[in-house]
């Protein structure tokens, strides 16, 4: 008799229908064994002909000044007054920051379909990350736009930062928002 040996398709979807954005993380570390292992089953993403069109730029433990630094140098003297000290104390003490960057092609299909598989991958990683009861936010705010942030950080020429991952154990887990039905944004053709 042949076995099964896959998950049974109910903690799939409770895994999909649980996950929420975390904002608020405890002190507790997110390793980088423990992050290598995550992206090592969110490179499953489908990406065509395997491009592997993504890179990953990793900020923890000191590594954390860093990152707050690089986005504090992106402030304006108005966001500094705004957010000032207490955004970097948040950024540093957030166990890991993890920047997603896409390798850009100049041709529009093949950027398309990498940049769909890299926003794939991220989805991947945010289920495989939940399921081991870490959470994260993705972030996409302005200063990744700002050339003195992807010099900071490392990010290369042709490169597109597609996500900035705050990344820990949550110390506060978001109840769920509804969501619109699907039959509601869906048109069927059926001539």
């Amino acid at each position: 008799m042949a076995t099964n040996s896959f998950t049974p398709r109910n903690a799939i979807a409770q895994l999909i229908k649980s996950r929420r954005t975390v904002r608020l993380f405890t002190d507790d570390p997110v390793t980088i064994g423990q992050l290598t292992a995550l992206l090592d089953i969110a490179i499953w993403a489908p990406n065509h002909n395997l491009r592997e069109p993504w890179r990953f730029i990793a900020f923890t433990g000191e590594g954390r000044s860093v990152f707050a630094n690089a986005v504090f140098n992106t402030y304006s003297a108005d966001e500094r007054k705004k957010y000032g000290e207490a955004r970097r104390i948040e950024y540093i003490e957030t166990p890991l920051h993890l920047v997603i960057v896409l390798r850009e092609d100049p041709r529009q299909k093949q950027w398309d379909e990498d940049f769909a598989a890299v926003c794939c991958l991220l989805q991947n990683l945010q289920l495989a990350a939940w399921e081991e009861g870490i959470g994260m936010v993705w972030k996409s705010n302005p200063y990744m736009y700002n050339p003195k942030f992807r010099e900071s950080v490392g990010v290369r020429p042709g490169e597109k930062i597609v996500a900035v991952l705050h990344i820990g154990y949550p110390r506060i887990v978001p109840k769920a928002s509804p969501r619109t039905p699907a039959v509601e944004k869906l048109t069927v053709v059926d001539c």
